[in-house]
């Protein structure tokens, strides 16, 4: 299949947390024969803070942030196969969610495909005049990257024709065990950019796990905490560059996931770090969410915790040999049932569905 793909970023991670999950999905249906053109407009100065180059297994093309170079790209877009709107652009999301769908024919499929299902669901829920309501029911399929049943309810009581969610998972080609890397060197780690719906959450299970935890270093990565105030022993790093974040997840003693509030409270939507991590064979702590057991054992392959307490008990129990038990069982698990490849065959069943109908 010709597949066009509307979505924030394939080069840049810079605020852009859903920059790995496009690549795991796309390379992975590139290596199931589809071809994929990746439109990404110029915002948030992602061109200057590049992860990677175009790659050879997706035609990148690079739009200017304006209206008129947004409805000329979805021209182009026109004889594809399926055309793909992700949500979270960045700009002129509307008028992408409405222009794509002028593009339906009786032989193609228009999809949208929903990174961040809980602040969609939560924006149309919130605003009867929100216009994306009046989209929901027009498009081929609603895809999720999380969510279970509670996400693909709401979809379809928004009149959804269909709702699948497709779950992040591993690259094994991009995240992996390396060595261990003195400037990651820390009793935790986290890495996370700051939101406003999970400031409160990383403040609760980092930042006064970190105060419990004086003697032990701790080290935060992600954009937008320089004026954040923290406790002597957290190091802030800033943005980490994918390149870096095996090194960042083989390092410290640990490393911690925490889920956006939103997230955490739909449930079932585990974020692509839980997976890297898992992939790099780290020991990880998460906070606790609906769904987890699905996807890792808990004190075998994962540690949850409910709080901070919970954080700084888990972090000042954990021994080396511990730790590595833990890490090496998620990343079994890992390479058994989560990866791309996995996710990316999903996908194909779906498609296969729809062109049935």
């Amino acid at each position: 299949m010709n597949i066009a793909f509307f979505a924030s970023s394939l080069l840049s991670a810079y605020w852009n947390g859903a920059a790995t999950y496009y690549r795991g999905i796309i390379r992975a249906l590139h290596e199931q024969g589809h071809r994929i053109t990746f439109y990404e407009p110029v915002a948030y100065d992602r061109p200057l803070h590049r992860d990677i180059e175009p790659p050879a297994w997706c035609e990148v093309v690079v739009y200017e942030g304006t209206e008129d170079a947004a409805r000329r790209h979805v021209e182009r877009a026109r004889g594809a196969d399926m055309i793909v709107k992700a949500s979270g652009v960045g700009v002129f999301d509307d008028l992408l969610e409405a222009a794509v769908l002028e593009l339906k024919t009786p032989g193609n499929l228009v999809v949208f495909w929903d990174v961040d299902a809980p602040v969609t669901l939560d924006r149309m829920e919130n605003d009867p005049a929100d216009p994306f309501r009046a989209c929901v029911p027009r498009y081929d399929f609603i895809l999720t990257y999380g969510g279970g049943q509670p996400v693909v309810r709401a979809y379809e009581s928004f009149g959804a024709k269909a709702c699948f969610p497709i779950y992040n998972a591993l690259d094994p080609a991009t995240h992996f065990p390396v060595p261990p890397d003195p400037r990651f060197e820390a009793g935790l780690g986290l890495l996370a950019n700051r939101m406003p719906d999970r400031e409160a959450r990383v403040e609760e299970f980092f930042l006064r796990a970190a105060a419990m935890q004086g003697k032990t270093k701790f080290l935060l990565g992600g954009s937008g905490w320089g004026d954040k105030s923290v406790p002597e022993n957290v190091r802030y790093l800033g943005h980490v560059y994918t390149a870096d974040h095996n090194a960042f997840n083989c390092t410290p003693l640990a490393v911690l996931n925490i889920c956006r509030a939103s997230m955490a409270r739909y449930g079932f939507s585990p974020p692509t770090r839980v997976f890297e991590a898992a992939g790099a064979a780290a020991c990880l702590i998460t906070d606790a969410w609906e769904g987890i057991e699905q996807f890792f054992e808990p004190e075998t392959e994962i540690l949850v915790a409910h709080n901070g307490n919970d954080v700084a008990r888990h972090t000042g129990d954990l021994t080396p040999e511990r730790a590595r038990a833990i890490g090496q069982a998620a990343y079994r698990r890992v390479q058994a049932d989560h990866t791309y490849a996995q996710r990316a065959r999903q996908v194909e069943e779906v498609l296969e569905g729809a062109f049935a109908r």
